[in-house]
């Protein structure tokens, strides 16, 4: 099996667990508790409500534009992947959402599971360089434009906004805190998931035996370090600092060894939102976009 089709078939395994997950939270926990609708569908059934216009009919109409305004900044090979996978996420979701076992407990507990379920699965289909459609095509064009901004966070503001005028439009004020609270939990796993797959540990030791300490961190990592050279602010000594990017597991080893070559060494660790280069993620590496 050559490259291109293993990736093929790691990509439709992985829309067929993102369709599992999305079911699951749509099926049993969203529509049960009757939480308002997000995203084009959501859209499309503001506007039945202000102006009697058929759901589904504008929510064809409603993707057209949206299809074609991001087509140039999103490229071709995003939307065939993102049309495989809207195709295989809703087989599933008519293969398997009647079937689903409804959660008839808690609201609360409902707009949690949804939330963290809907998190997982479209964080899963995102990292594939992939989506679902629909507002996935605008966050994803926003994230273009603005790459500072995190898709959870484009996510939230856009589906909130949906959320509270349909929940204003019928009249469903529970609908809206719960669907806030629903949505606040996808964004937030979301990022959590996306982020944690380029972030790292940045540590910073200050040690008399840097060369030891460059050997010690290869020999845990299998990646080199760097040496600065600095002055201490109170001595007015040359010190010198040993900088290195780890995985957040390798951090501990690091930080474990770095005392046993120098006892007296000064460990500083911080977090790093995205690390990019040999060892983690290469530059050009778009699978998240």
């Amino acid at each position: 099996m050559n490259e291109k089709m293993k990736k093929l078939t790691g990509d439709v395994l992985v829309d067929i667990f993102s369709g599992i997950l999305l079911t699951v939270a749509i099926y049993s926990f969203a529509i049960p508790a009757d939480f308002p609708m997000t995203g084009v569908s959501g859209v499309a059934l503001i506007l039945y409500h202000l102006f009697r216009l058929p759901v589904g009919l504008m929510t064809i109409l409603l993707n057209i534009p949206i299809i074609l305004g991001c087509y140039k900044t999103l490229g071709k090979q995003f939307y065939l992947n993102s049309l495989k996978t809207t195709l295989i996420t809703s087989f599933m979701m008519d293969a398997l959402g009647p079937h689903c076992p409804v959660y008839q407990g808690e609201l609360i507990l409902a707009a949690i599971c949804a939330g963290v379920l809907c998190g997982i699965g479209y964080a899963a289909v995102f990292m594939r360089n992939s989506s679902t459609g629909g507002f996935d095509f605008v966050m994803m064009a926003v994230r273009y434009y603005h790459p500072h901004l995190s898709l959870g966070r484009i996510a939230f503001v856009m589906d909130t906004v949906v959320i509270v005028i349909g929940g204003l439009l019928i009249g469903h004020i529970n609908g809206i805190i719960y669907g806030i609270i629903l949505n606040y939990l996808y964004s937030s796993v979301l990022d959590r998931i996306l982020n944690g797959t380029n972030s790292g540990k940045l540590t910073m030791i200050i040690t008399n035996v840097p060369q030891e300490m460059v050997r010690a961190v290869d020999e845990i990592s299998g990646r080199g370090a760097t040496i600065l050279h600095a002055t201490g602010g109170y001595t007015g000594e040359p010190r010198e600092v040993v900088l290195c990017a780890s995985s957040n597991k390798e951090m501990y080893s690091i930080r474990k060894k770095a005392h046993e070559v120098d006892e007296n060494a000064f460990v500083i660790i911080v977090d790093s939102n995205e690390v990019i280069g040999e060892g983690f993620r290469l530059p050009g590496d778009n699978n998240v976009i």
